[in-house]
C-alpha cells in the first residue's frame, strides 16, 4: 500500500469555531475507523507558524531565522499519514475529513523511500 499525506489547511488568526469539541469528537471517530481499516498511520496538529523556526544553508553557514518559511494566509494546521491502495481510496478519506473539518484538506502521496 502506498502512504499519503492529508493536509488540514487553516485560516491564519481567527478564533476555533463553536462546535470545536463536536468536529474534534467527529475527526476521532474518523481516525478510528482508519485504525480499523488499517490506513491510520499517524496524525498531529501543529502550532501556529509564529512557532515555526527556518533553516537555510548559505555555503557553508545555516542562517537560522523565527517564523513561517512562506508568508500566508492560510497555513498547516495538522496532517494524518495514511496507507491506501491508490489514490482513489485516500481521496475518500480526505473526503470525510474535509467534510466534518470544513476546511481545506489536501492529499499526496508519499514518495517511495
Amino acid at each position: 500500500m502506498k502512504q499519503y499525506l492529508i493536509s488540514i489547511y487553516q485560516p491564519d488568526g481567527g478564533a476555533p469555531p463553536a462546535n470545536i469539541d463536536e468536529i474534534m469528537r467527529e475527526l476521532e471517530q474518523l481516525n478510528d475507523e482508519m485504525r480499523a481499516a488499517g490506513a491510520w498511520v499517524f496524525a498531529a496538529g501543529l502550532h501556529a507558524p509564529s512557532t515555526a523556526t527556518v533553516l537555510r544553508a548559505k555555503g557553508a553557514d545555516v542562517l537560522i531565522t523565527d517564523g513561517p518559511y512562506a508568508e500566508g494566509r492560510e497555513h498547516i494546521g495538522g496532517f494524518t499519514v495514511i496507507a491506501a491502495a491508490d489514490l482513489d481510496e485516500a481521496l475518500e478519506w480526505g473526503r470525510r475529513m474535509a467534510r466534518i473539518i470544513t476546511l481545506p484538506i489536501e492529499v499526496r502521496p508519499l514518495q517511495d523511500g
